[in-house]
């Protein structure tokens, strides 16, 4: 299929007591055309930076150090500032975080879009209002004449979050980054943004990367996972592969890790031991081999691949193993 999105060795840094620690490191992956991708991992394995990298919103002194990001066959990172303007938005948009945050909060919600689709194309302010008012009602806000006057502060943060994606949406792009989007929502809102987002990527093909912490939302909404470890990328695969046949030891020990209500109350939720590594502290070898309790020596002596192993791509040198040895079932 066709490539809509492809990273290629990309790494990012930050300011360290020693100069500088990378935060995202070569990383490299792939969105196919139509395909929803799941980013999951701790906090702080370089999700949201990455994110950023896509759009390139990296500020100084944060700085992307090698990679490269393609949009089709075009290299983004070597266009010119300018010129990459009129594709954020046309061609590849973003749905933030916290929608109170990313939204003018003394500005009406309706004259935001407005001014999003006016960057984005030539339509006059009639024009432009009766496509944000079909906007508003693209994305399930009732009353969207109505609505278009509201301010931020006079909806709910579900409502909010619709009209965040009404704005990414509002340049017709053909990738859709939610970098956390349902993370302030109670569940209920949660299901229905997330229902919302696959209806209007299905409407509209979209390709669609969803980043979260959140494996239940991830497993829900997603074709394909990709497993951030300490800004590495540690497994990529189908959704079912993940969830149900987990090679590498860290995927394995996050899903382990879930709270499922459905078995016994009483039996602990097991944690992984240890913490994640600091940016400016990271292990020789593969990053979570301090962490994990199948590593061997040549873990700590050298870092893994990324290879295909069991019908996915691992970065593990016991993934074979561990594999056949049934430490996936």
């Amino acid at each position: 299929m066709t490539k809509v999105l492809s990273v290629k060795n990309l790494s990012i840094s930050v300011p360290s007591s020693q100069g500088r620690a990378t935060v995202v490191d070569d990383l490299s992956f792939a969105i196919e055309a139509g395909k929803k991708v799941g980013l999951v991992g701790e906090s702080g394995s370089g999700k949201s930076l990455t994110a950023l990298a896509l759009m390139r919103l990296i500020k100084s002194p944060v700085q992307i150090d090698a990679g490269q990001i393609f949009l089709g066959d075009r290299n983004v990172l070597s266009m010119d500032m300018q010129d990459f303007r009129h594709i954020r938005g046309n061609e590849i948009s973003m749905i933030y975080q916290d929608p109170m945050s990313a939204l003018n909060p003394i500005m009406r919600v309706g004259q935001q879009i407005v001014e999003s689709i006016q960057l984005q194309s030539n339509a006059t302010g009639r024009q432009a209002r009766a496509i944000a008012v079909d906007h508003l009602a693209s994305v399930g806000i009732p009353e969207p004449e109505r609505r278009f006057d509201s301010y931020p502060f006079e909806m709910s943060g579900g409502m909010l979050q619709r009209v965040v994606i009404a704005i990414a949406l509002s340049g017709e792009p053909k990738v859709l980054i939610a970098d956390e989007a349902t993370t302030a929502l109670d569940v209920t809102t949660q299901d229905r943004v997330l229902t919302l987002i696959d209806k209007l990527a299905a409407e509209r093909g979209l390709s669609v990367l969803l980043i979260t912490h959140d494996l239940g939302v991830a497993a829900q909404f997603s074709d394909d996972i990709l497993v951030m470890y300490a800004g590495k990328l540690v497994e990529c695969g189908s959704v079912n592969q993940i969830f149900s046949q987990p090679v590498h030891p860290y995927t394995k020990a996050l899903l382990d890790s879930r709270c499922d209500y459905t078995i016994d109350i009483t039996k602990p939720i097991k944690s992984i031991a240890g913490q994640p590594p600091r940016p400016d502290n990271r292990p020789s070898g593969c990053v979570f081999s301090p962490r994990c309790e199948h590593a061997q020596p040549q873990c700590s002596a050298s870092v893994p691949p990324l290879e295909f192993i069991q019908d996915r791509y691992t970065a593990c040198f016991r993934a074979e193993d561990l594999f056949h040895i049934g430490q996936v079932n």
